[in-house]
Parts: structure tokens; C-alpha cells; sequence
């Protein structure tokens, strides 16, 4: 073998990826892939039982018709697909060592703030419908515009309201926390009657402690490996109890009952295609679509350009103006991403922080994100095994995730009350009311007021002023509705 042909950078997957030029070798693209996917293969598990469990307006959920978690498995298999074939494209197109899924935060903002409003189908189209306008804007260069007119902490806000609104959705739906029902003062409550009861709750303790105790020890894929562990551990202690499910008999599981499936099958890809552009116009009308809409594109779009640059940082990649090399077409597959997870009905997919940990064990390339993306396709032929995963099991990452998103509330800057007023009213109404929706447009709205009240109003960018007055309207909807009626 001549020493050309074993000369650094001379085979074509090196040359093609840039991976000697980068400082990087094959071998470290693998790893990093490998680790990249098991810090993330998580979603394979929790969008199902996110989005399954939901129901839309007609009392059907996603892919199971009237039964709830019917579509588990078709769930875990597009969100699987989709993660493969985009984290593939983002390797292949922008070269970047960044990883692709179904997006926290976003599958919870359609499961529990827009389905309940129209169908599955309709909710689904206006992720593609998201996807497509922030396509636009990458394309027309207008995304930095947009990203300019909204003040920095109360982006920082968005991500902390929603870490909060993730984690208290984990703990209702393990059962650790209940609402109260009746006349009583107190909303909520511990356990089922002040107190923790019965086997699932131990089984989320535990979940949460395991996860915990692996992150901190710095263990990689802590979440996947706890969900495993604790999903073993759920399917033990419902052999022995037959404990069922808890709407059956008190002490039972939330969601899903854990046990072997019966049988295996090819993936079961039913929710792909299911999706109506235009449904929801008529059901909830234009001026709820418009907020939805710019909901979802607002938590997406700010999302990924902290994302694309936080990883673009850890690998030394931003050039001197701190962007990384093919920014256009990161956002542009990104974009895409979007569009494909609304299409392919699994929820707006966006890039995954969790890539760090690849960069952190080698990756620079695409190269690591087309490993992490072939690694997702392969989990396709596993989405039965979802049906036996139990809530108990999995929400513990909602916690988890919840805590990092909450680290970011540093950047606010809480001595300053045009800003600080805002970002709280953002941060404890999207967990308070249940809506993301809600606090994103109280955090506009107050900042607006505040800049107006204290003469300060100049210094309000224009589309702030336009959306601000939307969400006035989306508050006042149902007197303004009845006024015209």
C-alpha cells in the first residue's frame, strides 16, 4: 500500500466530510455518533407517550383512534424515521455534527395546548405550515430580523417556562402529583391523597434518582439507560401485582400497563401523511391559527440557532463573527425538519443540544450525525417494544430535561423590571395555566406595557408592537366574540 493511499484526507468520505481538515478522525465521527444517538434515542420513547395520550377535539388520539396509546408504536416509528432521515441530511447537506428529533416542549405545546383544539390532523399542519414559514425566512435572510426584534431574556424565559411545564407534566402523569378534585383551595396535591402510594410512584422515584445519579456521574445515555432499567423493573412488579391500570383499580399504572408485547411485526408507520394544512381555520379560527403558528415558530427558531452555535462552540468551529461554517444550511435542513415531522405526524422535529456530547467524544463532521441518524433508522424495527414502556418509566427525563432548560434563567436579568416582570410572567404561566401559549403572550404583552408605561415605547421593535396586539386579542377573544355577536 502506497503511502498516498494511506496519506490523511485522501479517501473520499475524509475529503467529502472534511474530517482530517477538521482535526478529526473516522473513528472519533463514530464514536461521536454512537454517543450522540444514545443521549437522545430517549424521544423514541417519550414523544409516543407525549403525544399518545392526548386526545384532539373529536376525543381521538394520535394513530389509536378513540383508544388511548393505541399508537404507540406507529408514533415510535416515525419519530424514529424522521430523526434518521433528517440527522442523515444534516450530515450529508451541512456537514455539521448535529443531531435531529422530534423537539421537547414543542410535542408538548401540540399535545397539550392545540390538540384539545382541533384534530390531529389539523394540529399537525400547522407544524408543516410553521416549518415552511421558517423555511422562508432562512431562505430570505429575514430569521435574523426576527430573532433581533425579540428581547434576550425573554427567549432565555421561553426555554426556562417550558423546562418548568415539562417537568410538572412529568410529575402529574407519573402520579406524583394529582389534582384535587372538589371544592377544595388547593389545585393540586402529592400522590393521590396527600400522600405517595403504590408501586408505579416507586418505580418513577426510583427512575428519577437512577437518571439523576448517571448524569451527574456524567454516564452517557443516563436517560435511556434509566428508562430501560425501570421499565424492567415496572415489568417485574406488574408480573407480581398485576396492579392494571389505575382509572381499573387504585394503585395502578397511569398510562401504559408494562408487559412483553405478544408478538413482534413490521413497524407500523400510520401516522405518516396524516396531516390537513388548512383544517384548522375553521375550527378555531384565523387569529388562534396566526398565535399557534407563531408559537410554535418562536420556540423552533430560537431554539436551533442557540443550539447550532452552542455546539458549534464545544467543537471550535465558529469562525471570528461566531457562526459556524454552512449556517444557511443548517437552518435550511432544520427548516425542513420541521416540515418532515408535521408531514410524517410525530410534531415539529428541531436540532438536539444532546449532539454536545457527541462533539464532547470527538465529532467535528457530519460524518457523526450520518452514524447517529443510521442508528435511529435501526430503532424502527424496536417501536413495539414502546407499548410495554410505562410512564412511571420514562417521565423522569421531562423532570430531568425540565432542570437543564431551567439553568438558562441565569441570563435574565432580574434587577432589571422592564425585562424581569416579563420573563417571570413567561416562566410561571406556561406551567401554571397548563399553556404555553399563555405565558409566551403574557411575557410580550407586559413588556410591551412596561416599555409604554415608562415611556420607552421607541424602543420597541415593530413586529414586537404587531404580536404583542395579537395576544391582546387572543385574551380578549371570548368577550370580543360575544361583544360581536
Amino acid at each position: 500500500m502506497s503511502s498516498a493511499q494511506t496519506a490523511p484526507g485522501t479517501s473520499p468520505v475524509d475529503r467529502y466530510f472534511r474530517i482530517s481538515e477538521r482535526g478529526s478522525t473516522v473513528g472519533q465521527e463514530v464514536r461521536g455518533g454512537v454517543v450522540t444517538f444514545f443521549t437522545m434515542a430517549y424521544i423514541v420513547v417519550l414523544n409516543p407517550l407525549i403525544l399518545g395520550f392526548a386526545a384532539d377535539v373529536d376525543g381521538n388520539y394520535l394513530g389509536g383512534g378513540s383508544v388511548p396509546g393505541g399508537g404507540l408504536a406507529a408514533i415510535a416509528a416515525g419519530t424514529a424515521l424522521v430523526a434518521g432521515v433528517l440527522t442523515i441530511l444534516m450530515g450529508v447537506v451541512a456537514n455539521y455534527p448535529l443531531a435531529l428529533a422530534t423537539g421537547l416542549g414543542l410535542n408538548a405545546f401540540l399535545a397539550f395546548s392545540i390538540a384539545g383544539q382541533m384534530t390531529w390532523a389539523d394540529a399537525m399542519g400547522l407544524i408543516v405550515i410553521e416549518g415552511v414559514l421558517i423555511l422562508v425566512l432562512v431562505l430570505t435572510g429575514f430569521r435574523t430580523a426576527v430573532f433581533r426584534a425579540v428581547p434576550a431574556e425573554l427567549k432565555v424565559a421561553i426555554s426556562v417556562g417550558i423546562g418548568l411545564f415539562i417537568a410538572l407534566i412529568g410529575f402529574v402523569d407519573a402520579g406524583f402529583v394529582t389534582r384535587i378534585p372538589g371544592g377544595t383551595t388547593v389545585p393540586v396535591q402529592l400522590g393521590s391523597d396527600g400522600n405517595l402510594s403504590g408501586w408505579p410512584v416507586l418505580v418513577f422515584i426510583g427512575g428519577l434518582l437512577l437518571m439523576v445519579a448517571l448524569w451527574v456521574r456524567k454516564v452517557r445515555g443516563a436517560i435511556l439507560i434509566s428508562i430501560v432499567v425501570m421499565t424492567v423493573v415496572a415489568v417485574v412488579v406488574e408480573a407480581i401485582g398485576d396492579l392494571g391500570r389505575v382509572s381499573e383499580k387504585a394503585g395502578g399504572w397511569a398510562l401504559t400497563v408494562p408487559a412483553w408485547p405478544d408478538s413482534f411485526h413490521a413497524p407500523d408507520f400510520g401516522t405518516l401523511g396524516e396531516f390537513n394544512l388548512l383544517g384548522s381555520w375553521d375550527q378555531v379560527g384565523v387569529v388562534t391559527v396566526l398565535l399557534l403558528v407563531f408559537s410554535l415558530l418562536l420556540a423552533d427558531f430560537f431554539d436551533t440557532m442557540g443550539t447550532m452555535t452552542a455546539i458549534g462552540a464545544e467543537a471550535k468551529l465558529l469562525d471570528e463573527e461566531g457562526m459556524p461554517p454552512n449556517a444557511a444550511r443548517i437552518l435550511a435542513v432544520d427548516s425542513v425538519a420541521a416540515i418532515a415531522g408535521g408531514a410524517a405526524g410525530v410534531s415539529s422535529n428541531t436540532s438536539y443540544i444532546e449532539s454536545a456530547a457527541g462533539v464532547g467524544e470527538g465529532a467535528r463532521t457530519g460524518l457523526a450525525s450520518v452514524v447517529t441518524g443510521l442508528l435511529f433508522l435501526l430503532t424502527i424495527f424496536l417501536s413495539p417494544l414502546v407499548a410495554m414502556i410505562p410512564s412511571e418509566a420514562a417521565v423522569p427525563a421531562l423532570v430531568l430535561v425540565g432542570f437543564l432548560m431551567m439553568q438558562q434563567v441565569t441570563g435574565i436579568a432580574w434587577d432589571d423590571l422592564e425585562v424581569a416582570i416579563p420573563a417571570f410572567l413567561t416562566i410561571v404561566l406556561m406551567p401554571f395555566t397548563y399553556s404555553i401559549t399563555v405565558g409566551i403572550g403574557a411575557g410580550f404583552v407586559s413588556y410591551v406595557f412596561l416599555k409604554l408605561v415608562r415611556g420607552k415605547a421607541a424602543d420597541v421593535h415593530a413586529l414586537l408592537w404587531v404580536v404583542a396586539g395579537l395576544f391582546v386579542v387572543y385574551f380578549a377573544i371570548d368577550p370580543i366574540t360575544r361583544w360581536l355577536t
